[in-house]
Protein backbone atom coordinates (compact mmCIF):
# COMPACT_ATOMS: atom_id res chain seq x y z
CA UNK A 1 0.00 0.00 0.00
CA UNK A 2 2.75 2.45 0.60
CA UNK A 3 4.17 2.21 -2.88
CA UNK A 4 0.34 3.04 -4.19
CA UNK A 5 0.16 5.95 -1.87
CA UNK A 6 3.42 7.34 -2.48
CA UNK A 7 2.86 7.01 -5.94
CA UNK A 8 0.10 8.91 -6.01
CA UNK A 9 0.90 11.43 -3.61
CA UNK A 10 4.28 12.70 -6.14
CA UNK A 11 2.05 12.49 -9.17
CA UNK A 12 -0.34 14.69 -7.33
CA UNK A 13 2.05 16.73 -6.22
CA UNK A 14 3.85 16.91 -9.46
CA UNK A 15 1.25 17.89 -11.46
CA UNK A 16 -0.25 20.62 -8.93
CA UNK A 17 3.12 22.28 -9.04
CA UNK A 18 3.48 22.38 -12.66
CA UNK A 19 0.52 23.36 -13.18
CA UNK A 20 0.84 26.20 -10.64
CA UNK A 21 4.67 26.76 -12.22
CA UNK A 22 2.95 26.86 -15.94
CA UNK A 23 0.41 29.69 -15.10
CA UNK A 24 2.65 32.36 -13.15
CA UNK A 25 5.75 32.23 -15.85
CA UNK A 26 5.90 32.08 -19.76
CA UNK A 27 7.84 29.71 -21.54
CA UNK A 28 11.59 30.51 -20.93
CA UNK A 29 11.25 33.15 -17.90
CA UNK A 30 13.19 33.37 -14.95
CA UNK A 31 11.68 34.11 -11.45
CA UNK A 32 14.26 34.93 -9.01
CA UNK A 33 13.20 33.16 -5.63
CA UNK A 34 17.17 33.65 -4.10
CA UNK A 35 19.58 35.81 -5.85
CA UNK A 36 22.45 33.52 -7.58
CA UNK A 37 20.73 30.31 -5.97
CA UNK A 38 17.52 29.34 -6.64
CA UNK A 39 15.32 31.26 -9.43
CA UNK A 40 12.23 29.08 -11.27
CA UNK A 41 12.71 29.18 -14.96
CA UNK A 42 9.72 27.67 -16.96
CA UNK A 43 11.43 25.09 -19.84
CA UNK A 44 10.39 22.30 -21.74
CA UNK A 45 12.76 19.85 -21.63
CA UNK A 46 12.25 17.47 -24.97
CA UNK A 47 14.61 14.78 -23.61
CA UNK A 48 16.22 12.95 -21.19
CA UNK A 49 17.92 14.31 -18.03
CA UNK A 50 20.06 17.67 -18.93
CA UNK A 51 18.28 17.63 -21.89
CA UNK A 52 19.77 14.89 -23.76
CA UNK A 53 18.41 12.66 -26.72
CA UNK A 54 16.35 15.44 -27.73
CA UNK A 55 13.73 14.08 -29.72
CA UNK A 56 13.81 10.30 -28.90
CA UNK A 57 10.12 10.83 -26.78
CA UNK A 58 9.37 7.34 -27.62
CA UNK A 59 12.21 6.01 -25.76
CA UNK A 60 11.23 7.53 -22.96
CA UNK A 61 8.05 6.46 -22.53
CA UNK A 62 8.76 3.18 -23.32
CA UNK A 63 11.19 3.01 -20.33
CA UNK A 64 8.88 4.60 -18.55
CA UNK A 65 6.51 1.87 -18.80
CA UNK A 66 8.97 -0.73 -17.93
CA UNK A 67 9.78 0.67 -14.93
CA UNK A 68 6.42 0.68 -13.70
CA UNK A 69 5.64 -2.38 -15.09
CA UNK A 70 8.61 -3.55 -13.08
CA UNK A 71 7.21 -2.18 -9.78
CA UNK A 72 3.94 -3.53 -10.20
CA UNK A 73 5.64 -6.77 -10.71
CA UNK A 74 7.92 -6.76 -7.46
CA UNK A 75 4.41 -5.20 -5.78
CA UNK A 76 2.50 -8.30 -6.71
CA UNK A 77 5.02 -10.53 -7.06
CA UNK A 78 7.84 -10.28 -4.24
CA UNK A 79 7.50 -10.21 -1.25
CA UNK A 80 9.38 -6.33 0.07
CA UNK A 81 8.83 -6.59 3.72
CA UNK A 82 11.40 -2.95 4.32
CA UNK A 83 9.42 -0.10 4.09
CA UNK A 84 12.15 2.12 2.65
CA UNK A 85 11.92 0.11 -0.20
CA UNK A 86 8.63 0.04 -0.53
CA UNK A 87 8.70 4.49 -0.30
CA UNK A 88 11.47 4.49 -2.74
CA UNK A 89 9.76 2.22 -5.51
CA UNK A 90 7.06 4.69 -4.90
CA UNK A 91 9.09 7.28 -5.34
CA UNK A 92 10.73 6.20 -8.66
CA UNK A 93 7.15 5.14 -9.88
CA UNK A 94 5.82 8.65 -8.79
CA UNK A 95 8.33 10.74 -10.41
CA UNK A 96 8.06 8.39 -13.66
CA UNK A 97 4.03 8.88 -13.81
CA UNK A 98 4.63 12.39 -13.26
CA UNK A 99 7.12 12.76 -16.43
CA UNK A 100 4.88 10.07 -18.43
CA UNK A 101 1.88 11.88 -18.23
CA UNK A 102 3.86 15.23 -19.34
CA UNK A 103 5.47 12.96 -22.78
CA UNK A 104 2.15 12.17 -23.31
CA UNK A 105 0.66 15.26 -23.03
CA UNK A 106 2.99 17.54 -24.67
CA UNK A 107 5.31 15.70 -25.86
CA UNK A 108 8.06 17.26 -23.53
CA UNK A 109 8.86 17.39 -19.88
CA UNK A 110 7.72 20.20 -18.05
CA UNK A 111 10.97 21.11 -15.87
CA UNK A 112 11.15 24.45 -13.66
CA UNK A 113 14.17 24.12 -10.53
CA UNK A 114 16.69 26.18 -11.52
CA UNK A 115 19.27 25.99 -9.07
CA UNK A 116 22.33 28.37 -10.34
CA UNK A 117 25.15 26.15 -8.70
CA UNK A 118 24.06 23.58 -10.71
CA UNK A 119 23.64 24.17 -14.99
CA UNK A 120 20.82 22.08 -14.83
CA UNK A 121 16.45 22.79 -14.64
CA UNK A 122 14.85 20.11 -13.44
CA UNK A 123 11.52 18.95 -11.78
CA UNK A 124 9.70 17.77 -8.39
CA UNK A 125 9.32 14.35 -10.93
CA UNK A 126 13.04 14.14 -11.15
CA UNK A 127 14.15 14.70 -8.09
CA UNK A 128 12.10 12.04 -6.84
CA UNK A 129 13.26 9.38 -9.30
CA UNK A 130 17.29 10.65 -8.31
CA UNK A 131 16.44 10.68 -3.86
CA UNK A 132 14.23 7.50 -4.93
CA UNK A 133 16.69 5.57 -6.68
CA UNK A 134 19.15 6.13 -3.72
CA UNK A 135 17.19 5.22 -0.80
CA UNK A 136 16.42 1.92 -3.40
CA UNK A 137 20.75 1.83 -3.37
CA UNK A 138 21.19 2.73 0.20
CA UNK A 139 19.10 0.06 1.01
CA UNK A 140 20.60 -2.92 -1.17
CA UNK A 141 23.51 -2.08 0.27
CA UNK A 142 23.12 -2.17 3.48
CA UNK A 143 20.72 -5.65 2.81
CA UNK A 144 23.90 -6.79 1.25
CA UNK A 145 26.46 -6.10 4.11
CA UNK A 146 23.75 -7.77 6.85
CA UNK A 147 23.86 -10.88 4.63
CA UNK A 148 27.58 -10.84 4.17
CA UNK A 149 28.06 -10.16 7.74
CA UNK A 150 30.25 -7.34 6.31
CA UNK A 151 29.14 -3.85 8.80
CA UNK A 152 31.07 -0.67 8.25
Amino acid sequence: MLVWLTMAGILVIDRLIKIAVMAYLIPNETKVMIPQVFHLTLVFNPGAAFGLMAGWTWIFVVTAVLVLLGIIYAQFRLMIENRFIRLAMGMIGGGALGNLLDRILTGKVIDYLDFRLWPFIFNFADSMIVIGTALLLICFFRQEQKTSGKML
